[in-house]
C-alpha cells in the first residue's frame, strides 16, 4: 500500500464516532448488531445509548427484519455487521424487506475488501458493492478514510431509504479535510489534470494520489477523483471527465465485475467513450495475509495504478 505521512485510522472507526455524534443529536436513532458489536464499532453506540442499543446475536437475517420494523415505526436504524455476512447471508433479507419497501434502514458492512487481512476468503467480502448496487432504492457509500466515514454515516441519517455504508478494518491514511466538500452521490476532485483521469473510492483513493505524485514526476497531468459514492453515481463528474482527459483507470478494493469501475463503464460507454482500464480484484476469491502483502499480491498499489495509466494512455493515442 502506499506510504503516507499522514494520520491512519479504520473507516469503522469513523463509523463509530459518527454514530456517536448522531445518537446525542437524534433520539431516533437505534443500533442493532449481529454479534459483532465491538468489531463494528456499535459498541461505542452501545455504551452511551444502552436502552437504544440491541444485540442480535449471530442471526443477521433477524436483525435485518427487525430493523425494517423499527424503520415502519418511524426509527433510525443502523445494523451493523461485517459485509460479508451483510450482503450475502443477508441479501434476500435486505432486498425484500428493507429495499422493496424503501425503508429507512442503514446497513454498516465493515470489514470489506482484502485488506480484512489474516481473517482470509470468507471473511473478505469483494463482492458487495456488486451485489447492493444492483438493489432498487439502495445507496451505496464507500468513504476514503475515517473522516469521510464519520461524515458520511451522518449524512446516511439524513437521506431517506435504505444506505449501504461499506467499512474497512485496517488503519488507512487520512486524505480528507473537515473542510472538504462531502455529499453522498457527489464526487470529489482531488486532484486537476488534462492527461487522464483516476477515479478511486475507499482506501483506494489513497493509492491513487500516490500514483498521480508517481505520474507528475514523469510529467503526467492526473485528475484524481474520489468517487465515494457507486451509486447514485456522479454521472456529471464522469462525464466530464472522460471529454477533458479522454482516457480513464479505475481503482477498487472490490472485484471488477460489478463495482466502481463497472458503474463508471455503464454511464462512459454511453454518454463518452474513451479507453479505460480497471484496477481491482480479478474474478477470483481472496487469501490470507496482511493487508500491505495482499495489496502487492492482487496488484491493487499505486505502482499497479501507474502501470494501468500507462497502459490506457498508449491506447489513448491510437
Amino acid at each position: 500500500m502506499a506510504e503516507n505521512k499522514v494520520k491512519t485510522a479504520s473507516t469503522r472507526d469513523g463509523f463509530g464516532e459518527g454514530l456517536v455524534e448522531l445518537g446525542k443529536e437524534n433520539k431516533n436513532i437505534v443500533v442493532l448488531s449481529a454479534d459483532l458489536t465491538d468489531s463494528t464499532r456499535a459498541a461505542w453506540f452501545k455504551k452511551q445509548f444502552p436502552e437504544r442499543f440491541f444485540g442480535l446475536g449471530v442471526a443477521e437475517q433477524d436483525m435485518f427484519g427487525t430493523a425494517a420494523g423499527f424503520a415502519l415505526m418511524g426509527k433510525i436504524p443502523f445494523a451493523c455487521t461485517f459485509g460479508v455476512f451483510a450482503s450475502g447471508r443477508a441479501w434476500d433479507q435486505i432486498r425484500v424487506s428493507i429495499a422493496y419497501m424503501n425503508l429507512n434502514v442503514k446497513i454498516a458492512g465493515t470489514h470489506g475488501g482484502i485488506s480484512v487481512g489474516p481473517d482470509g476468503a470468507t471473511h473478505q467480502a469483494i463482492e458487495e458493492i456488486a451485489l447492493m448496487r444492483i438493489i432498487p432504492n439502495m445507496t451505496i457509500v464507500v468513504p476514503a478514510d475515517a473522516l469521510e466515514a464519520k461524515r458520511a454515516t451522518i449524512q446516511a441519517a439524513k437521506l431517506k431509504g435504505p444506505v449501504y455504508l461499506r467499512l474497512g478494518r485496517s488503519g488507512v491514511p487520512v486524505v480528507t479535510k473537515e473542510a472538504d466538500f462531502f455529499k453522498i452521490g457527489k464526487a470529489n476532485t482531488l486532484r486537476e489534470g488534462r492527461d487522464l483521469s483516476i477515479f478511486a473510492c475507499g482506501q483506494m483513493v489513497s493509492e491513487a494520489l500516490s500514483a498521480c505524485d508517481i505520474l507528475a514526476k514523469e510529467g503526467i497531468k492526473t485528475r484524481v477523483i474520489n468517487l465515494h459514492t457507486p451509486k447514485p453515481i456522479d454521472k456529471d463528474v464522469i462525464i466530464k471527465a472522460a471529454f477533458e482527459t479522454g482516457a480513464i483507470v479505475t481503482a477498487e478494493e472490490h472485484t471488477v465485475m460489478g463495482g466502481l469501475g463497472s458503474a463508471i463503464s455503464e454511464v462512459v460507454s454511453q454518454a463518452c467513450p474513451v479507453p479505460m482500464k480497471m484496477v481491482g480484484v480479478r474474478d477470483r476469491f481472496g487469501v490470507s495475509g496482511e493487508p500491505d502483502e495482499l495489496f502487492k499480491y492482487f496488484g491493487l498499489t499505486a505502482s499497479d495504478i501507474v502501470k494501468a495509466a500507462h497502459e490506457v494512455l498508449q491506447m489513448k493515442k491510437k
